[in-house]
């Protein structure tokens, strides 16, 4: 068994899951990378980075939309490592739809694998966790803050995961394990670069002006705060939402 803390990253192979990976290994925090297999992005750069920052990693296959896959990928942690300690369920995907056209299948999708994947990871990672365990959820500025036109099944989900980490915090805390969310703002990534399903390169210079501090996000930023969560300097904190945005929540539009 690990005499470090390992931590479970689901959508580890790009964004703000690669980014977190090398925080923890700076930490001293051993890795479990999941990545899903059609993902485009190569989860051995994820590996790589992690052991160039002097930390140990695995990369593990896992799609959270399937109960089992989900379970595998604990009981490979524990296989590896002998432990888990955090999870962060940071696994996502983001497809537009107009509301009135929508089928039951494109909504469905959305709220399988960004909501109900983080219940699966939650649900299986708390089950071999001791006390001093951490939960952290990563939601996003659409849907707890703002809605997002043509994104509606996608804002549906991430203001549920915001309400799941409440109820979990409150029903996980005799048993000592933390649950809290982190809600980014407009971060760039692989994801928000998707001129398809989100905003592309010209959409984060346009919403740049919007926001205090003048710029974007960066993934390592949001992964500074997820690590603060994820250590014992958060030991009393639970059923939070740290959000990360430059200010973007605060800032009156006129």
């Amino acid at each position: 068994m690990s005499q470090k803390k390992v931590a479970v990253i689901t959508g580890a192979a790009s964004g703000i899951g690669q980014a977190l990976a090398v925080t923890f290994a700076r930490e001293g925090i051993e890795v479990v990378a999941g990545f899903y297999e059609r993902d485009p992005h190569d989860p051995q750069v994820t590996v790589d980075l992690v052991k160039e920052a002097g930390g140990n990693c695995i990369a593990v296959a896992v799609d959270v939309a399937s109960t089992s896959s989900v379970d595998g990928l604990i009981q490979e942690a524990i296989a590896h490592f002998g432990r888990v300690d955090i999870a962060v369920a940071n696994a996502g995907i983001v497809r537009a739809a107009r509301f009135e056209d929508m089928t039951d299948e494109q909504w469905d999708q959305i709220i399988n694998v960004d909501m109900t994947g983080v219940m699966r990871t939650f649900r299986s990672a708390c089950r071999v966790m001791a006390e001093g365990g951490a939960l952290i959820a990563i939601s996003s500025f659409y849907g707890p803050y703002v809605g997002w036109p043509e994104h509606s099944h996608y804002s549906a989900a991430k203001a549920g995961i915001v309400g799941l980490t409440k109820a979990l915090a409150v029903e996980l805390a005799p048993q000592g394990i933390r649950c809290n969310v982190v809600i980014p703002g407009i971060i760039r990534t692989p994801q928000s670069l998707d001129i398809v399903n989100s905003i592309g390169e010209e959409g984060l210079g346009r919403v740049a002006s919007g926001i205090p501090f003048g710029r974007v996000g960066h993934a390592d930023e949001v992964a500074e705060a997820i690590l603060y969560l994820a250590t014992d300097r958060a030991r009393y904190i639970t059923g939070h939402t740290l959000t990360v945005d430059g200010g973007l929540t605060a800032h009156w539009p006129g």
